[in-house]
């Protein structure tokens, strides 16, 4: 079986190198790029089965870029995102990912979640043919991908304000809580007091 090829995109060579490592000990082909720039060259230069780019290289949608260059080659790599700042399942789909990988990620779950989706994205693309929907799949891509590059990426300090917003909202209630044992422990005395006087 010939080794699948793989393009794997980040800006961070120690996470390129050691995931290049990690990937071709597991029969994988892989070749790399250190920023969205170059990736599109090699997308247009070489053959993947699958592409898995981070998010924010020398842009904050430098990734977005790569996806976008990826679903409109003609040969249909799958696609992942890689990435340390999760973002919701509709944005990195709505971006045209098939999957998305949050860094660090165990060696094996890593490998899983790419065989698995290599496998699923096969199948997607031969039933496809088989329907003679390739053209149709093409034309899916490209139009989904003119749209996702008009849009404009949700800024990450947003979304990391969210967070201490929801602990804040923790920390008021744990304040009212505990605020409410004191008020019933100093209630307590009060009330033995008042029925040793009885």
């Amino acid at each position: 079986m010939p080794k699948r090829r793989v393009l794997l995109v980040d800006d961070e060579i120690a996470v390129l190198l050691t995931l290049k490592a990690v990937l071709e000990i597991s029969g994988f082909d892989v070749d790399t790029a250190a920023s969205a720039r170059e990736a599109k060259s090699k997308l247009k230069s070489k053959q993947y089965e699958m592409v898995i780019t981070d998010m924010r290289m020398e842009s904050e949608v430098a990734g977005r870029e790569v996806i976008v260059a990826a679903r409109t080659a003609d040969y249909h790599p799958a696609v992942a995102l890689l990435t340390a700042f999760p973002v919701a399942d509709e944005d990195w789909q709505d971006m045209g990912a098939d999957k998305m990988l949050v860094k660090p990620m165990q060696t094996r779950s890593l490998i899983q979640s790419i065989e698995k989706l290599l496998e699923s994205h096969q199948a997607k693309l031969k039933k496809l043919e088989k329907g003679g929907a390739a053209a149709t799949l093409a034309a899916g891509f490209a139009a989904g991908m003119a749209a996702a590059k008009t849009t404009t990426p949700s800024p990450a300090p947003k979304k990391a304000a969210k967070a201490p917003a929801k602990s804040a909202t923790v920390k008021k209630t744990a304040t009212a809580k505990k605020t409410a044992k004191k008020a019933t422990a100093v209630k307590a005395p009060a009330k033995k007091k008042a029925v040793k006087k009885k």
